[in-house]
């Protein structure tokens, strides 16, 4: 490989003791799930407690109420993407070791799958307590991507998710066997960085667009747009990303070396471009049913 990164050399720990003979850590990832939350939940009440910024100046949602929503999203996150990921991408191994389906602590999460249960924790949540849906939903979307930012920055720190092989000068050489197989390549294998092209793309960048659309464009006064604006902004991207990341290995054959979930003659679609195109597809809709009802902010 020309271009060629070393791998960055940062432990999956932040710190660990040793207590009775048990090693407990705090892990980036960990930290990344509860600054990610916090930072999401002090945004969303930070854009309640501006009554201006929503339709009729009412904002849909009491600063207590969203800390009673942030338990249900937590659920529906852990709920969802773990069940997300059995669905969704090894459903037969789970099917023949039922025994491990809860076994979090092993790995295995779908955003895609959590982004399901987070919007079946809200829908229950804002039925329950008479909360306009889509303002709640707005108000949650503008609170996912700092979740999101961290969340990839994490896993590039974990050294995982990572991207095909390229001779790119920002290539980088993940540690590992499964990271370093590359068989047309000598030498030390360079891969995409595609954690952190989603953390730029769905954390960064998507998170300012949301920023401005709520504090510059007056978004949240049209219910959907915002969330409109995230579902087509997160489905788009990853659907991008998904160009130059490592498939599952499950995915993978000889027939199949790029790992796609569908195709015919070579040509078709990864499992995360699959499901991100409802998700595309959901958001321009939103976003055209906000235009559709803009008369009377």
């Amino acid at each position: 490989m020309t271009g060629l990164i070393p791998f960055p050399d940062i432990s999956p720990d932040i710190f660990s003791v040793s207590i009775f003979g048990m090693t407990i850590a705090l892990r980036w990832y960990a930290l990344a799930y509860i600054v990610g939350i916090l930072a999401g939940w002090r945004l969303v009440v930070m854009a309640t407690r501006r009554p201006q910024l929503w339709r009729n100046d009412t904002p849909p949602m009491t600063p207590a109420q969203i800390e009673d929503l942030l338990t249900w999203i937590i659920v529906g996150v852990i709920l969802g993407g773990r069940l997300g990921y059995v669905l969704f991408y090894q459903p037969a191994y789970y099917l023949a070791n039922p025994s491990e389906i809860l076994a979090i602590w092993q790995g295995g999460m779908s955003f895609h799958g959590g982004l399901l249960g987070v919007v079946t924790a809200a829908y229950v949540y804002a039925v329950r307590q008479g909360i306009p849906k889509t303002s709640a939903a707005d108000a949650i979307a503008l609170g996912v991507p700092p979740g999101l930012l961290l969340g990839r920055i994490s896993n590039f720190i974990n050294a995982e998710l990572w991207g095909r092989p390229t001779d790119l000068p920002w290539g980088v050489a993940f540690p590992g066997d499964a990271a370093q197989y590359c068989p047309d390549v000598v030498g030390l294998c360079a891969r995409h960085p595609s954690q952190l092209y989603e953390a730029l793309l769905e954390g960064l960048i998507l998170g300012a667009v949301l920023l401005i659309l709520v504090w510059r464009r007056d978004a949240l006064k049209f219910p959907g747009r915002v969330a409109g604006t995230f579902f087509a902004g997160y489905g788009l991207s990853r659907f991008v990303v998904e160009f130059v990341r490592q498939p599952d290995a499950q995915f993978i054959s000889q027939g199949n070396p790029l790992g796609l979930a569908w195709h015919i003659g070579g040509w078709g679609l990864t499992m995360g471009q699959i499901l991100s195109l409802p998700m595309i597809a959901l958001g321009l809709w939103l976003i055209i049913h906000a235009r559709r009802n803009t008369a009377t902010p």
